[in-house]
């Protein structure tokens, strides 16, 4: 907030980056719909369950990140926090890291 008082944010780049972060949230509810049930915030592998491939993962394997990750950058910039959207996305990165790596080792028995 602090940041972003002290700049003043381009009106273009934060029509843009309101449009970036709204299809981003349209992104995660489609993963949410998609995972039904099964979706939550724990990794989490339910025996004899099978792999979801439809929707947004018949494209990409963790399709919510993107929009964790697209969402992340584009909000500080929305209100121009540069420095804020560039923190956080590496700090992001350094988490979604080891979240992605402990998933891909979860679902590797899934077909």
């Amino acid at each position: 907030v602090v940041e972003a008082r002290r700049r003043r944010p381009s009106p273009v780049l934060g029509r843009i980056m309101v449009v970036v972060v709204l299809v981003a949230q349209a992104l995660r509810w489609w993963c949410i719909t998609t995972l039904g049930r099964q979706w939550n915030t724990r990794v989490v592998v339910v025996p004899g369950a099978t792999r979801v491939v439809d929707g947004p993962y018949r494209v990409l394997p963790h399709p919510n990140y993107v929009a964790v990750v697209t969402e992340g950058a584009a909000l500080p910039l929305a209100g121009g926090a540069w420095i804020t959207a560039l923190v956080f996305t590496v700090a992001n990165a350094a988490l979604l890291r080891t979240r992605i790596r402990v998933e891909n080792e979860a679902l590797q028995g899934l077909t």
